[in-house]
């Protein structure tokens, strides 16, 4: 089959791209901006793209075209697509029929965490010789790749990070109905998304969807410390059930020790000790979650907790992108105030007190652009150091200067990437930690910082 795909340098999309053409599909493609390293990636595989969405390339003629979530009506090849009468799908329904359909599928939800976790569940499975398939919105170190089919051919497992976006602009249920998991991970969940979900409840609908679509001889794995994680399964759940967190009689708990490393407790009774160099609550949770998950598809705990000692944790999570003059510069994800909190927090645990730690932040997410969550900033930093704001009001519609105001002398905002640099510089010190936090590519600051450092 050869299959066009509307908005292939996406995450989600390029990695369909990959299973497809891994699948025996002819794959081509296109994008609004086509630009390495995602187009690199894809030529690299044979996968052929075209800049712009012109309806000429019905010329392709495809069997059929996959749309990605950022195509929306008036694109003008969707237009001439919908006109001709000619096959059209999701990406995540596509997935769902051709990928997954006789998988044992292991999904990853919530709202933070998903990439991390599905990364430590696929090196979990991969380390107990299952050779997973995945689909992860991230490069996990240990793998370098996003996506592939399966490490072995008869391997029937595949993990996916579960998103809960939604799926088309012909289909505003969120992608992980489509994926039918037989183990489910429940991370967390709080409001998030606010271009799509007017509130918590709507997502907490999207959460129950989920649930439905998960066998009665299948698990959801939820995290007990979470109140809407509570309301989603209280509405109604048909599969086996196991909880984790801190919270009193949850099914996995944990002894944490001192020096990061902790026990995984099952059901009351110690099963394991996870030793690594990951820092941080969430990751720990994380943690448990992946081991849980893994431990459905008959991984033992002991080896789970063993397998995480070599997990090199994912690109772009508290990613070290370098060191001048004893400064440590970090490349991370956070874009929520939970996620940008707890990152933040981690890093501070890790290095102490003493240690100065320098945040700089780039709102870009659609909900960080909408200012639904910027009177939650300030808190989200408060074990910073210096916080550096990066926004251009007239773009966003509100003021990070402003938003940040509560922090006093300690934050400042600027409007342009190499006033910004220069003010880091300037304010940097040796010892100091740089965690640079954005979804997006923030104009290369990091390389940039790194330079003027040097």
């Amino acid at each position: 089959m050869h299959i066009h795909i509307l908005g292939i340098c996406g995450t989600f999309m390029g990695g369909l791209a990959v299973l497809a053409k891994e699948a025996g599909h002819r794959v081509t493609g296109c994008d609004a901006n086509v630009y390495p390293p995602m187009s690199t990636q894809l030529e690299a595989q044979g996968i052929e793209l075209i800049t712009g969405f012109g309806p000429e390339q019905i010329g392709l003629q495809p069997d059929l075209y996959v749309i990605g979530n950022v195509v929306t009506r008036g694109n003008p090849l969707i237009e001439e697509i919908m006109n001709r009468g000619l096959p059209y799908v999701s990406g995540p329904q596509w997935i769902g029929d051709h990928i997954l359909r006789d998988k044992w599928v292991l999904a990853v939800a919530g709202t933070h965490g998903k990439t991390t976790t599905s990364a430590m569940l696929t090196w979990i499975l991969e380390d107990a010789g299952y050779a997973p398939g995945f689909l992860i919105g991230g490069v996990p170190m240990n793998f370098g790749v996003s996506a592939r089919m399966q490490g072995d051919k008869d391997s029937i497992f595949f993990v996916i990070e579960a998103d809960e976006y939604d799926t088309a602009f012909f289909d505003k249920r969120s992608k992980f109905v489509h994926y039918h998991a037989k183990t489910a991970i429940l991370n967390n969940l709080e409001y998030d998304h606010a271009d799509i979900f007017p509130d918590l409840g709507a997502i907490e609908t999207q959460f129950h969807h989920l649930v439905r679509t998960v066998p009665g001889i299948g698990r959801v794995i939820y995290n007990g410390d979470e109140d809407p994680l509570q309301r989603v399964l209280k509405r109604g759940c048909w599969s086996e059930k196991e909880s984790f967190g801190r919270s009193e009689g949850t099914d996995w708990a944990m002894n944490e020790h001192d020096d990061g490393t902790f026990d995984v407790i099952f059901q009351g009774k110690m099963e394991g000790r996870v030793a690594w160099q990951l820092t941080g609550k969430h990751n720990r949770a994380n943690a448990l979650a992946a081991i849980a998950a893994a431990r459905h598809v008959g991984v033992p705990i002991a080896q789970a907790a063993r397998s995480l000692a070599a997990f090199d944790s994912v690109k772009r999570r508290m990613e070290v992108r370098g060191v001048v003059n004893d400064i440590t510069v970090y490349d991370d994800f956070a874009h929520h105030p939970t996620a940008i909190a707890t990152t933040v927090g981690g890093l501070r645990q890790k290095v102490g007190a003493a240690t100065r730690i320098l945040a700089v932040l780039e709102p870009r997410s659609n909900t960080m652009k909408l200012g639904a969550m910027k009177d939650a900033l300030p808190g989200s930093l408060k074990d910073a150091d210096l916080v550096f704001g990066y926004g251009v009001e007239k773009s966003l519609g509100w003021s990070v200067g402003a938003a940040l105001s509560p922090l006093g002398e300690m934050a400042s905002a600027y409007e342009d990437i190499d006033t910004l640099v220069a003010a880091i510089a300037k304010a940097a010190q040796p010892g100091d930690h740089i965690i640079v936090m954005s979804n997006g590519g923030f104009g290369g600051i990091h390389d940039k910082i790194l330079k003027a450092l040097a």
